[in-house]
């Protein structure tokens, strides 16, 4: 029962937050098109890196999302400085996160996160730019440009549609495990527990590193967790090391930039991620006042003699709803005419719904393509119409994944 209290009260204090945050979400997706970020993110320099940082910042991708856009970027004529910055900042913030941030964790965490994500990702980039020369491309290819021959109105529904369906099915997985980790650590794992831990802040954010990278959790999914650990005695730039290192390096990204990005950028990816959230964890402990830091969600162990808010727990029902509907209706089928050809592709790099839109949004704008139908789990693309099959692999791998024929 305890567990379930402690579940409710972290969900009420985040689900306002979390809905406002897909909705901006959608707007960003809608109305802030793709071809336009890569247009200014061509050079190396501090100009594109930073601005590479700004676009990133308020992006609520997690980093398997994250991933195939800024591949796509870089094939778009963005620079490897610049796609590195960008990867850097984007799964480690977002508008739904950082108000989530602010429901659990208080003002000056909510401060703090986006303004670490922009000093790592910045530097990082420039040190991508310094250490790691290339060849530029400024080619552009073609982007589909659906949403740009919408009225206003069909915009709104496909902002919608793209906040509160395909990213709720995107992240609501990770952040379902991160609340669900949370409550567990909240109410089986004893206080004393952490209290030797706390002693040794580098040690306990190394060990914090090293657990968060294979456990993986997105940005928001994060926060609980991070809540979690300070009411069990960790300090406050311990958990900050989680909110930071958590959505950003975990083992998919680490693979798919060393194929993408070469070895020498991943490297100092992984080095830019780890190293800036230890620096300033260490900051927070050791410069800033604790009190700026103390949680702002009521504590989830007293949850059952906490006041419960009518507003936020309508915001839970709709967040559960909107988990629930993403996860019954996690595959979109297409009806196929019998008059074209049927092709089948596998596509791997593929981990949430942002993949498949990706994927499927890429195969639609070729000419001859009637409909398309991608399957997560099985990793599997299907495509009906006339285009032929080595225009639809260009066009997936352009969209930054790997596809063969069948």
């Amino acid at each position: 029962m305890d567990f379930l209290y402690a579940l409710f009260n972290i969900m009420n204090g985040m689900s306002p937050y979390i809905l406002f945050g897909f909705l901006v979400a959608g707007m960003l997706h809608v109305f802030v098109r793709q071809r336009t970020m890569a247009r200014h993110l061509a050079g190396s320099g501090a100009a594109s890196v930073f601005k590479a940082v700004m676009f990133g910042i308020p992006l609520p991708l997690c980093s398997c999302g994250v991933l195939p856009a800024a591949v796509s970027l870089r094939r778009r004529g963005a620079s490897k400085a610049a796609s590195t910055s960008f990867l850097i900042a984007t799964p480690q913030t977002g508008v739904d996160s950082i108000a989530a941030t602010y429901s659990l964790l208080g003002l000056p965490f909510a401060i703090v996160r986006p303004l670490a994500a922009l000093a790592g990702a910045f530097f990082g980039g420039l040190a991508v730019g310094k250490l790691d020369k290339e060849n530029h491309n400024t080619a552009f290819i073609e982007e589909d440009n659906e949403a740009e021959n919408l009225g206003f109105i069909a915009k709104i529904r496909k902002a919608m549609q793209y906040g509160f369906v395909d990213m709720v099915a995107s992240v609501g997985k990770w952040l379902v495990a991160g609340l669900l980790i949370a409550a567990l650590v909240t109410v089986f794992v004893p206080d004393s527990f952490f209290t030797g831990l706390s002693r040794y802040p580098v040690l306990a954010m190394l060990a914090v590193v090293l657990v968060a990278v294979p456990m993986y959790v997105c940005a928001t999914g994060s926060i609980p967790i991070a809540l979690s650990l300070m009411l069990k005695g960790l300090s406050p730039g311990i958990a900050f090391v989680m909110l930071m290192a958590g959505p950003a390096a975990n083992f998919a990204s680490i693979l798919i930039l060393g194929r993408t990005f070469g070895k020498r950028a991943t490297a100092i990816y992984v080095g830019s991620v780890v190293l800036s959230a230890i620096g300033i964890g260490l900051i927070i402990d050791c410069l800033l006042p604790a009190s700026w830091f103390v949680p702002a969600a009521v504590s989830v162990g007293d949850s059952c003699h906490a006041s419960i808010s009518l507003w936020e727990t309508v915001c839970t029902v709709i967040f559960a709803g909107l988990l629930l509907y993403s996860f019954i209706h996690k595959t979109k089928h297409h009806h196929f005419t019998e008059n074209d050809m049927t092709q089948k592709f596998n596509v791997k790099g593929m981990a949430c719904a942002h993949c498949k839109a990706n994927v499927e949004r890429a195969v639609s704008a070729l000419e001859g393509v009637t409909a398309v139908n991608v399957d997560l789990e099985k990793a599997s693309l299907t495509v009906e119409g006339q285009a032929s099959a080595m225009d639809v692999v260009k066009a997936v791998e352009l969209a930054g994944y790997e596809c063969k024929s069948l």
